[in-house]
């Protein structure tokens, strides 16, 4: 899709519909202002997977976990 480019007077009378145009199609849109072009631009997501906090893990066999003795650990 071709970004879209507008006037400062064009967004004045359309900014809601602009800008909602924008989130659904996540098309930028260009507006010119006194010669010079801005852009509105939706923020990019990250992902779930990028939020995560790395935490300390287990290192070694599974296996070996499954066949430990923890009844002396266990309390009811």
């Amino acid at each position: 899709m071709a970004t879209k480019r507008y006037t400062a007077s064009d967004l004045r009378a359309n900014v809601y519909r602009v800008l909602d145009s924008v989130l659904e199609s996540g098309v930028p849109v260009e507006i010119e202002r006194k010669g010079r072009v801005l852009k509105i631009v939706p923020e990019a997501r990250a992902s779930k997977l990028s939020r995560l906090v790395k935490r300390p893990y287990l290192r070694g066999d599974a296996e070996d976990i499954v066949h430990l003795d923890w009844s002396s650990d266990w309390r009811p």
